[in-house]
C-alpha cells in the first residue's frame, strides 16, 4: 500500500515522501486507517517494521485536523509513553521530523537529566509529550503536568514497560487522562499480562498481530560459538579484527560487565564505549552520537538501553553474554540487517548458557550453526537437543570445527 492512499493530511504525505518512504509496511498499512478513524488499536510489531510512523502520522493528522481545546493554556493532546530514554528521544524526534510542515509542538520527557528544561517546555506549552514513565509521573506529582485534555494516549513496546515494573506508574498516569481517549497499544509479543492491560484501557479496540513468526532471521546470518566466559573477551577481539566488522553492536548481561568490557577491548586494541543505565543522558546521547556517526566503530549495550536505538549499517551484532529470554534475542539480532540489508549475529555461549541456547533455537525454530575455523579458546561443540517440534534447519551445519562461515 502506497502513503498516497492512507488518506493522511499532505504536510504529512509531503514529509514522509522527502524521507524517501512512499510505500507502507505492513503494520502501518494496518494501524493506520483505524487511527485515522479514531479506534483504539493492539497491535503487536517487532522493532524496525515502522511501528512509530504508524501511530505517529495518524496522531499528526488528527492534532492538525482538529482545533485545540478552548480555555486554558497549549495542554498536551497526545501522550506517548516508552520504556527508555533513547526510545524516547527517537520517537520524539520521529514526530518533529514527520510534524515538520505542521503548527504541532512537543517534547520529550525522561529521567537522567536535570527538570528544569522539560518543565520549561511543559509551561510554554505543547501538543505532544514522549515520555517514560518513571519521571512523568514525578512531574505529576509535582504539578507540572496536567493531562485533563489528552486525546490519544499510546503505549509503545508496552510488554517492556512491564517488565521494568512500570504498571504502576501507568495506571497512576492513565487516572489522570480522560476516559473517553483514543489509545493505541504497541507490544513486540502478547503475553496475558498485556492483554489484561488491553483489556483494561482499551475499548473495542482493532487488534492486528503483525510480528512475524521468526522476524529478521531470514536477513541474518547466525552463528554460535561455545566458548568459557574466561575466553570470551580473547574471542570476540580476535572475531572485531575481521574484515567484515565494520560497525559492532556487543550485548551483555550487566552495566558493569558492559563497563569491564570496554576496558578489555581497548587493551586489545579495540576502542568501544558502553550504553547502559548507569550513564548520564549526556553521555549515553554521546556514545550513541559516536556509533551513530561511525566515529566508534564498537558500542557495548545492555538490553535496557539498547531499547531504541535505531542505527543503519550495524553489520554484526555479538551476543557476549546469550540472554535467557528468547525473544529478547529476537530483538537483538533485530538490531542488524535492516532496510535491506545484510547483517551477521554471532552468539558466545558458555556451559550455563546452553539451556539458554536450546531455548533461543526451539523460539526461532532454527538449530544455529557453529562459525568456522575457531580459534583454540573455544569449546568442543556439545550435543544439544534438537530444536522441539522438529522445527526447520537454517540449511546451514549445526555442529563440528569449520561447519559453518563464520563472520
Amino acid at each position: 500500500m502506497e502513503f498516497a492512499d492512507l488518506r493522511l493530511a499532505e504536510p504529512l504525505r509531503r514529509a514522509v515522501a522527502d524521507d524517501g518512504y512512499h510505500a507502507a509496511t505492513d503494520v502501518q498499512a494496518h494501524v493506520i486507517p483505524p487511527a485515522l478513524a479514531g479506534r483504539d488499536v493492539l497491535a503487536s510489531a517487532q522493532t524496525g517494521t515502522g511501528k512509530t510512523a504508524a501511530f505517529a502520522l495518524p496522531l499528526l493528522h488528527r492534532l492538525a485536523d482538529a482545533p485545540a481545546p478552548k480555555g486554558g493554556g497549549r495542554r498536551p493532546r497526545c501522550l506517548v509513553l516508552c520504556p527508555t530514554r533513547e526510545l524516547g528521544r527517537q520517537i520524539a524526534d520521529s514526530f518533529a521530523r514527520y510534524g515538520r510542515h505542521l503548527s504541532i509542538n512537543g517534547t520529550a520527557i525522561f529521567g537522567g537529566v536535570p527538570q528544569h528544561a522539560q518543565v520549561r517546555a511543559l509551561r510554554r506549552g505543547v501538543d505532544v509529550i514522549v515520555a517514560t514513565p518513571g519521571r512523568l509521573q514525578d512531574l505529576l506529582e509535582q504539578g507540572h503536568v496536567d493531562l485533563s485534555a489528552v486525546e490519544s494516549l499510546v503505549l509503545d513496546e508496552a510488554d517492556r514497560m512491564l517488565d521494568m515494573g512500570f504498571i504502576d506508574d501507568i495506571r497512576r498516569i492513565v487516572a489522570e487522562i480522560p476516559n473517553d481517549r483514543q489509545t493505541l497499544l504497541l507490544s513486540a509479543t502478547m503475553p496475558t499480562a498485556i492483554r489484561r492491560l488491553a483489556n483494561r484501557l482499551l475499548t473495542d479496540p482493532v487488534t492486528a498481530e503483525l510480528a512475524p513468526e521468526n522476524p529478521t532471521l531470514d536477513a541474518v546470518e547466525q552463528f554460535v560459538y561455545f566458548v568459557e566466559h574466561h575466553n570470551k573477551t580473547d574471542l570476540l577481539a580476535e572475531l572485531l579484527g575481521a574484515e567484515s566488522v565494520g560497525r559492532a553492536l556487543v550485548f551483555t548481561r550487566t552495566k558493569h560487565g558492559s563497563d569491564r568490557l570496554v576496558k578489555q577491548l581497548a587493551a586489545r586494541g579495540h576502542p568501544a564505549e558502553a550504553i547502559h543505565g548507569n550513564k548520564t543522558q549526556n553521555a549515553r546521547e554521546r556514545s550513541l552520537h559516536n556509533f551513530r556517526k561511525g566515529k566508534t566503530g564498537v558500542l557495548v549495550a545492555t538490553d535496557v538501553a539498547a531499547r531504541g536505538i535505531d542505527v543503519d549499517r550495524i553489520t554484526h551484532v555479538f551476543n557476549f553474554d546469550l540472554t535467557h529470554e528468547p525473544e529478547t534475542y529476537v530483538h537483538r539480532i533485530g538490531r542488524t540487517a535492516r532496510a535491506g540489508a545484510s547483517g551477521a549475529a554471532v552468539s558466545f555461549c558458555a556451559r550455563d548458557e546452553r539451556a539458554n541456547l536450546a531455548a533461543i533455537q526451539d523460539r526461532i525454530e532454527q538449530r544455529i550453526p557453529v562459525g568456522a575455523d575457531c580459534p583454540p579458546y573455544t569449546e568442543p561443540v556439545p550435543n544439544l537437543r534438537a530444536s522441539a517440534g522438529g522445527g526447520r534447519s537454517s540449511g546451514k551445519p549445526a555442529g563440528g570445527r569449520g561447519g559453518g562461515r563464520g563472520p
